[in-house]
Formats: C-alpha cells, structure tokens, sequence
C-alpha cells in the first residue's frame, strides 16, 4: 500500500492530482480557443469555417471526448489496467496538442482532435478510478479525497483559459496551444517520474482480464464494428453524401441512441428486480432534466464563446470610460465557471446541510437548477434589448454564475442518485450512462448551433432558455410520481 504522506492522504493522491491539474489545464485551455481557430479569418490564424460549422465541430467534439470514455474505462478494465491507460492517454493527449501547435493543416488538425479524443477517453475515466483505488471501500478519507481531486481539476479549468487566451491574442493560436501541449508535458513527466513510488501496485491490475477464449470473440467484435464503420463511409460516398453534416448527424444521432440501448438492456436483463425496473423508470426525468441542463451549459464553450467574441465590450477603457486600459481575450470567460464553482461549492455544500429536513429532495434540486440554468439564458435577452452593438461584459459573467449554480444544484446529486437508483448489477453501467447524457446533449447542440447562426440571438436565448425553465416547473410538478417510483430514495 502507498505511504500516507500527503496531508493523511495517500502520497499517490498528489501525483494524481497534478497529473489531472496538467491535462485538464491542456483540455480547458484548448476547448477555450477552439471555436476562434475554426472560424476566424485565415488572415487571423483561423481556418476561415462558417461560424456554425466552427461550433458545431467543437460540440461534435464534446460529444466524442465523452463516447470515448466508455471505451477507455473497458481498455483498462479488460486490456490495460488504469495506470497503463493513464500513461497512454497522455502520451496521446500531448501529441495531439503538439500537432494542433504546428502550422494550420486542416488534415494535421483532425489527426489533432483523433489523438485528443482517444487520449482523453483513456486517459480521463481511469485516472478518476485510480484515486478510488488507492483507498479501501469504506475508507472514510475517500469523500474528502474526490474532493480534493475535483479541486485540482477545477483549478486547472481556470489558470489555462487565461493563460492559452491571452497567448492566443497576444501571438496567436499556435502558441496557446503549444502552452496546453507543453502542461500536458509537465503531467507526464511528473506521473512518469512520481508513480512507481507513490502509487505502488494500485492500478496495475487488470480487473476483468479478457481470457484466451473470450479474445477471438472480443477481436471478432472490434473487427465487426470496424468494417460496419468503414461500409458505412464507402457507401456513403458511393451515393455522394459522404461530408461533414452528414457525418455530424450520425454522430448527434448516436448520442441518441447510445443511453436508450443501455436503459433498454437494464431494464430487460433478468438480474434487474421489479424495484430496481421502477428506480429505472424514475431515473428517466432526471436523465432528460440532466440532457437539457448540459445544453445549455456545454454551450459556454460554442454558442457562449461565439458570443463573448463577437457581441460583447471586450475593451475595458469603453466599459470603465478610460479609468482601465486593458482588452480582456474573449476565451478568458471559459475561466467563470471553474471559479464559481471553486467558490460557491462550499457554500450550496453547506446550505443543504444548514437546511435539515427543508432541504429540497433531489427533484426539487434538479427543477430548481433548470429554472437556473433557463434563467441563465433568458437574461441575455435584457441587454441585446437596449439596441447596443456590443453589451456591457458583466452580463456574461452573471450569465455563467447562474448555469454554475444550477450546475452544483444538479451534477453533485445526479451523481449520487444514480448510484443510488443503480440496479445492484449494472453499477457502472449506470454511470456511465450519466455522463452519456453530456454526450446526447453536446450532440443535440450540434445540431442547434445552425439555429443560432440562422436566427437573431434575442430569439435563441429567449426559446432556448423558455424550453429549460417550462421542463424545470413540469419536472417539479411531477415530484410525487417520480418520489413513489424511487421506492425510498429521494
């Protein structure tokens, strides 16, 4: 077992926070000033794409960062065993920032995305399950120790959108993302130089190992998916549709479709009870409340992002009349969410306790965090109303602290009650539909992103954020039902 070196906590602790610190550093500070490299003029560094085109590759690219999770959490579990996958995953994480560092090429670019994706899918899961493994079940240190983790990341979120943003407007593109290729570096090192000693065997084991028997059948598999995938691409430029909406319309699709085959397969197996079939149906609101929340938050990163560079008073010295004289980068907003929630974590923490038994059961904090998230929205509309060419930056920042409220009312419960409502045999599965409901709505959002562009803003925030405050009120409304079908749990 590793020492107990880092504040009563494993030593192994701390070499993993730095190492996901690093890459989440590498993730937020890229993602921050992707959308800009897409659509900004070749003059300017950028490819020159249509603006929804541009935002619609990066919430394509949201989608497949959280498909590919589900692949890294099966490599590690059958193949690798965490810590191999960790290692690979950064590996391939900082190759693909390396490459989006290099001269544009759009070919080069979508190698970058394919190393990042797959990187981040190994990568990201098993770091996660690798902190669990360094306590036993019932260690009580573990909740602090998540914690703790979380911070990491968190802090990583918003050192790199103001790092990467302001490199990017200062020398440009490449030199923001060579800084997140150069903090993945950093990580690599640090967990290649660090784990041996501070982490011992935790991670080395593979849990399910594939057998000699099952291996043919398992390589039959991936081959089968493969040639479907590649039969698939001929045909369709055989018939002349091979192109990008097409291809983002199989992916929305298949975000779709993914969480509704895994609920069907719960909720048919024979090893799920009755209880646990009702606890399923229960979870559904809540799946869908969770798909509608993360739209609207993913669209930070997209439609948010557009928005802050096109439509809002970057220059300080119109805002303050000459009192600052100073442009904020446009990706520095990426920054709000991760410092509110550092900021008010505690606080909403404390406020359910302070609450008792009037705090709200978990229904209630999903309704109250899509009002919040809807809110979010709909305050865009007031100043876009004053006729001003560009609004006064404030309102984004009230804009992101809402959605991050809500985002803490929601995302802390949902993942405890789907633990919760989980069948006894299909625990993880159940989590990893959870975060499938990112993927379904990050999905779903490239596909609203052409609505944004073809429509004025004043509408999109004023329907979007309508639609999320409507689904919160019925939600609300239909507590009881969903409270009998929990059988308990609330």
């Amino acid at each position: 077992m590793p020492r107990t070196g880092f504040f009563g906590h494993p030593e192994g602790l701390f070499t993993l926070m730095v190492t996901e610190f690093w890459e989440r550093f590498s993730y937020y500070g890229m993602r921050a000033i992707l959308a800009y490299y897409l659509y900004y003029e070749v003059s300017k560094g950028g490819f020159g794409l249509e603006e929804g085109t541009a935002l619609q590759i990066v919430s394509i690219y949201g989608a497949l960062i959280y498909m590919s999770g589900i692949i890294g959490g099966w490599v590690a579990d059958r193949i690798l065993g965490t810590r191999h996958s960790i290692l690979i995953g950064a590996i391939l994480i900082m190759v693909g920032h390396i490459l989006l560092s290099l001269p544009n090429n759009f070919t080069l670019f979508l190698f970058a995305l394919f190393f990042l994706i797959i990187g981040t899918g190994l990568l990201k899961p098993n770091i996660s399950a690798n902190v669990g493994e360094l306590y036993l079940k019932n260690d009580s240190k573990i909740d602090a120790a998540f914690t703790l983790f979380v911070m990491s990341i968190n802090l990583g979120a918003f050192l790199s959108p103001l790092l990467v943003g302001l490199l990017q407007t200062r020398i440009g593109f490449h030199a923001g993302f060579a800084a997140a290729a150069i903090g993945m570096f950093i990580g690599l090192v640090i967990y290649i130089l660090t784990a041996k000693k501070t982490l011992g065997l935790s991670g080395l084991n593979v849990p399910n190992p594939i057998t000699a028997e099952n291996r043919k059948k398992t390589w039959m598999f991936v081959s089968l998916i493969a040639a479907g995938i590649v039969v698939f691409l001929l045909v369709l430029s055989a018939l002349g549709q091979l192109n990008f909406n097409v291809i983002s319309l199989t992916i929305s699709i298949l975000g779709v479709v993914l969480p509704v085959i895994y609920f069907a397969i719960m909720f048919l197996s024979h090893k799920t009870t009755q209880i646990e079939k009702s606890r399923l149906l229960a979870y559904i609101p809540l799946f869908l409340a969770s798909v509608m929340f993360w739209m609207i938050q993913e669209q930070g990163s997209t439609v948010l992002a557009s928005f802050s560079d096109k439509r809002t008073q970057l220059d300080l010295g119109v805002v303050t009349e000459g009192l600052i004289d100073f442009t904020i980068p446009a990706a520095w907003f990426q920054s709000l969410n991760p410092l509110f929630i550092v900021t008010l974590a505690p606080f909403i923490a404390s406020l359910w306790v302070r609450l008792g038994r009037y705090n709200p059961p978990t229904v209630i904090k999903f309704g109250i965090a899509l009002l919040l998230a809807g809110s979010s929205f709909l305050v865009m509309i007031l100043p876009l109303m004053s006729g001003n060419e560009l609004i006064n930056p404030l309102w984004l920042v009230l804009s992101f602290f809402l959605v991050t409220v809500a985002e803490l009312c929601l995302s802390p419960v949902g993942l405890s009650t789907t633990t919760k409502l989980a069948p006894e045999a299909f625990t993880a599965q159940m989590m990893s539909i959870w975060f499938l409901s990112n993927t379904m709505a990050q999905g779903l959002n490239a596909r609203l992103v052409n609505v944004y562009t073809s429509i004025d803003s004043t509408h999109y925030f004023g329907y979007f954020g309508s639609i999320a405050i409507g689904l919160g009120i019925l939600i609300m409304l239909i507590n009881p039902l969903i409270k009998r079908k929990m059988h308990g749990i609330h």
